[in-house]
């Protein structure tokens, strides 16, 4: 039985990849994760498909922000496919636009606090508030929890002080940005390896170049899940 405390990110360029890429990961593998960047080359479809025909769990990245009620009808829509997660940008009101889109459904709504590719500077030329990266990630999280979110997406640098705060009792901590010792950082600057993300508080992480790049991706993912504790 997999481990679906690791969520592979399918980040290719389309769902016949994708496809290949779950079919040589197998059965040591069951949580995969579809973002935007495959939404275009099928990945809806190819989430459709992992799910009801090869019984793997989903997560939807697609990191909503719009309008309330175009939030709420976008994951109305989203919702009836049953898969298991979808991020939405953790300000409040997107956050309780996407649960009321979701009641009913088992999906669960998890908040972005800040992108693990982002630092200090990227939140300058964003015009964002002043303040230590962390902490404004911390509270990013305590809204998104506050107003309804089932869990939050936060690197795993945070997950200690997130799992901390007692609005994230119960709730989900998922984190990208998890990379083995060793491995390429990419473009994510705020990361952790497995087994630091987990022991810090992290429910799910997810991890995709690492593996999917990988000349062995099972082998890749299997030598992840042996670091987990």
């Amino acid at each position: 039985m997999s481990d679906d405390r690791l969520i592979v990110a399918i980040d290719l360029p389309n769902a016949l990849g994708g496809l290949q890429l779950s079919q040589n990961l197998g059965d040591s593998v069951g949580f995969y994760k579809i973002g935007l960047g495959m939404l275009t080359g099928g990945g809806l479809a190819l989430a459709n498909e992992l799910k009801d025909e090869h019984g793997k769990r989903i997560f939807l990245d697609m990191k909503l922000f719009d309008i309330g009620a175009t939030v709420e009808a976008a994951v109305r829509g989203l919702a009836q496919f049953g898969h298991d997660f979808l991020t939405v940008h953790g300000d409040p009101h997107i956050v309780r636009a996407a649960k009321e889109g979701a009641s009913g459904s088992d999906m669960k709504i998890l908040g972005v606090t800040v992108l693990t590719s982002l630092d200090r500077a990227d939140l300058d030329a964003g015009c964002i508030k002043a303040g230590d990266i962390h902490d404004i990630t911390l509270e990013r999280a305590a809204k998104a929890l506050e107003a309804g979110a089932d869990g939050v997406i936060a690197s795993p640098q945070e997950a200690a002080m997130i799992r901390a705060l007692p609005e994230a009792a119960g709730r989900l901590i998922v984190t990208p940005g998890v990379r083995p010792a060793g491995a390429e950082l990419g473009d994510q600057k705020r990361v952790a390896t497995p087994a630091r993300a987990i022991e810090d508080g992290a429910d799910h992480i997810v991890v995709g170049r690492p593996i999917w790049q990988a000349a062995n991706p099972r082998e890749a993912a299997q030598a992840i899940l042996d670091e987990l504790p």
